[in-house]
């Protein structure tokens, strides 16, 4: 489990319109039985600066960070791949967020 790490979202009421779960949460904080996530959304709604595209499983997903949260470690099971590559443009999203810019 590393941050930046994509997992498939298990829960039914969920999964449809968020089929992903990307972990944001710093590798140093491993010893909590829970992990920030951003859910990544199939419906585009585009906020400037805090909405980021990705496509993973030849699916195209949004990135959804104003409903970031906390869910357990173990419902976190099947990772799917990484978003290492993307960190600058997740970090400047959740930048924006909390500040503004």
């Amino acid at each position: 489990m590393a941050q930046f790490d994509v997992y498939k979202n298990e829960n039914p009421n969920t999964n449809a319109s968020f089929p992903y779960l990307l972990d944001v949460q710093n590798d140093i904080l491993k010893s909590l039985s829970t992990r920030v996530v951003i859910p990544l959304a199939v419906n585009k709604k585009i906020i400037q600066g805090l909405t980021k595209e990705f496509i993973i499983n030849k699916q195209t997903v949004y990135l959804f960070t104003a409903q970031m949260g906390s869910i357990p470690i173990i419902d976190l099971q099947n990772k799917v791949t990484d978003l290492q590559m993307h960190k600058e443009e997740i970090k400047s999203s959740i930048d924006f967020l909390i500040y503004g810019f």
